[in-house]
């Protein structure tokens, strides 16, 4: 350890996790703390920011317990967070309602109603408005918690939550702001004319900073309960994927990289806003000033793997991952007759905007087997990611080779499978699984004018993968079946 350290977290989804990283980019330790998502109704999707905070307790104190003397060297903080999700407080900071998580679907009806009543708002927002995000979710309350609604002093994104019970200060940053559906992505600044359209105004709005300024300090009562200098410097952070960007070292037009987690996407950094509202496609703000990402999400990434392995009694991912290579290993071409998974198990983002979209397999016959279906389903996130770069394409951003993070990227085989789809080179990185910390750790550096450098230094290149030319044109008449059977998947939502 050399120096200083600077404490990353990243709230995410099923884990808090925090890192120490002294000056020279180097982690001395890491600690996290499971979550759970309460899910009382059918799409709904909700935590208790209460639990955040625990968590986060949790793996502070496991840190401070295993490193104490890079835990003494603390001299920052920095944030990354699950985006899109809403936390409502009172006037006392009290909370009001669950947080509603960015897969819950329950504000369909609500963004429809706002992309009829200002389809022109889109173009300034960075995006159509969709369930998952901030502002129709807002919209559903004020139609059905009045009383909720009507009492509500902050609307505060999930690390802000964080922030506040380590600063007291209501504080967010452009990148997660812009997921919220409020921000002018351009300008970035608060949109009036789209807060008005869900009933509230900018006097409800945490102050607006970029990420890599700082959010407040941390108050006495905290820096005692957590054993750190009072008034330490807390960052503004950002959204889990631009924060993680910043870790991976994506930061310039032309950089991008897939995540492949429970969902997945595509994000293409750019130097100007590029999005294409109508593909759903997204446009928002990077976690570094004047600099933005487009981004072509899907909302069931490697979840479907897991889905797969239960739903075929396999043991584990890894031993389907196994059956899969073993039965059709790269080099074999796959028959245009086996069978085809569309990967719509959570509803679809980009291009189709249709959170009532379902999933499925087709071309089953008698003798399909697991390892059959455990590929079509690799195949079929890989299509929904072609789907993806095509529409961020479209947009105008320009996307290069990728670095592919999340659990996904463990796997090879899926690796060299998403290279040949996308007909891109993909490299996997040693260390992304802690991407979104190290760019915490980042931010929380920039904010008291230390680690410049180290936004050039992304992760160690593991391996790369280069697509193969004949299995691109034979998985090329696989995609254009995977696209014939949309119509027929639409067919069929409820």
């Amino acid at each position: 350890m050399q120096g200083c350290v600077s404490l990353g977290i990243d709230l995410g989804t099923s884990e808090l996790k925090a890192i120490l990283m002294d000056e020279n980019g180097q982690v001395v330790g890491h600690a996290g703390a499971r979550l759970e998502v309460s899910r009382p109704q059918t799409g709904w999707s909700q935590q208790n920011p209460e639990d955040w905070w625990q968590a986060c307790l949790s793996a502070l104190q496991q840190l401070r317990a295993n490193h104490p003397d890079a835990w003494a060297a603390i001299a920052c903080i920095g944030m990354s967070g699950q985006m899109h999700g809403a936390v409502l407080l009172d006037e006392d900071d009290q909370i009001l309602y669950p947080a509603i998580l960015w897969d819950d679907s329950r504000a369909i009806a609500q963004a429809q109603q706002l992309n009829a009543q200002y389809p022109a708002y889109a173009l300034t927002t960075g995006s159509l408005a969709m369930a998952g995000l901030t502002a129709p979710k807002l919209l559903w309350l004020k139609q059905n918690e009045p009383d909720v609604f009507a009492r509500i002093s902050c609307v505060l994104s999930p690390k802000d939550y964080l922030h506040l019970r380590l600063t007291g200060e209501r504080v967010s940053d452009m990148s997660d702001a812009a997921g919220t559906l409020w921000l002018n992505v351009e300008q970035r600044a608060w949109y009036e004319p789209m807060l008005r359209a869900t009933g509230l105004s900018l006097a409800q709005m945490p102050v607006l900073r970029e990420s890599t300024e700082l959010a407040g300090r941390l108050t006495q009562q905290t820096a005692q309960q957590l054993g750190l200098a009072p008034q330490l410097p807390v960052a503004c952070g950002g959204g889990d994927n631009p924060v993680s960007a910043v870790g991976i070292g994506a930061i310039n037009a032309g950089d991008a990289f897939i995540t492949l987690g429970t969902s997945a996407a595509l994000v293409a950094i750019t130097d100007t806003p590029a999005g294409d509202p109508p593909s759903a496609v997204h446009s928002f703000c990077h976690a570094l000033p004047q600099r933005w990402y487009t981004m072509g999400a899907m909302l069931a990434g490697a979840s479907c793997l897991r889905w797969v392995t239960g739903l075929l009694g396999q043991p584990d991912e890894q031993t389907l991952l196994q059956r899969v290579a073993d039965a059709l290993p790269h080099g074999r071409m796959v028959a245009l007759s086996n069978p085809l998974f569309l990967p719509y198990l959570a509803g679809e983002r980009t291009p189709h905007n249709d959170p009532l979209l379902r999933g499925g397999f087709m071309n089953l016959g008698h003798d399909s087997t697991p390892a059959m279906l455990g590929y079509a389903v690799l195949e079929g996130v890989g299509f929904g990611l072609l789907d993806a770069l095509n529409a961020v394409q479209s947009a105008g951003a320009q996307v290069n080779a990728c670095a592919l993070v999340g659990g996904g990227a463990r796997s090879e085989y899926w690796a060299q499978l998403l290279a040949t789809i996308l007909n891109r080179e993909i490299h996997t990185l040693q260390g992304s699984e802690l991407g979104a910390c190290i760019g915490a750790a980042k931010l929380g550096f920039l904010s008291v004018g230390k680690g410049a450098a180290l936004l050039e230094i992304g992760m160690p290149i593991k391996a790369r993968f280069f697509p193969d030319p004949q299995a691109h044109t034979a998985l090329q008449a696989r995609y254009q079946r995977f696209r014939g059977l949309l119509g027929a998947a639409k067919a069929l939502r409820g």
